[in-house]
């Protein structure tokens, strides 16, 4: 019975990291917002700020994931749901994303691309 016990909790604690490692946090680094693996972070000037909804849905959103909020977040961050029910990290209510085309930290391949997304600069 403590094996079973002790199994399940194990399983218990396994799914709940698994579910918080989609999870990112962002940070500034070299006068931009990175997220935690170093992955630059950008906006799409087709969301309006605070409207609390995202313009890049479907196929979009494949070349640009949405960043996945922590738990919790605090101002000036906030938390979008998408049109897919997901949640997404927003920075001044702007929801923020990571570029398919961006494949180690400090890659900036989004920035201006099509002169609708822009790196995230502080």
């Amino acid at each position: 019975m403590k094996t079973v016990a002790r199994l399940s909790s194990l399983l218990a604690a396994a799914l709940l990291l698994a579910g918080a490692a989609h999870a990112d946090t962002v940070a500034k680094k070299d006068g931009i917002l990175v997220n935690s693996a170093g992955m630059t972070v950008y906006t799409f000037d087709k969301d309006a700020a605070g409207s609390g909804t995202s313009a890049c849905n479907g196929p979009c959103s494949e070349n640009w994931p949405a960043v996945t909020p922590a738990a919790s977040v605090a101002a000036p961050y906030s938390t979008i749901t998408r049109e897919d029910g997901a949640k997404q990290l927003a920075y001044n209510g702007k929801p923020l994303y990571l570029f398919k085309k961006d494949t180690k930290p400090g890659d900036r391949n989004g920035d201006n691309f099509k002169d609708i997304w822009h790196v995230v600069k502080d």
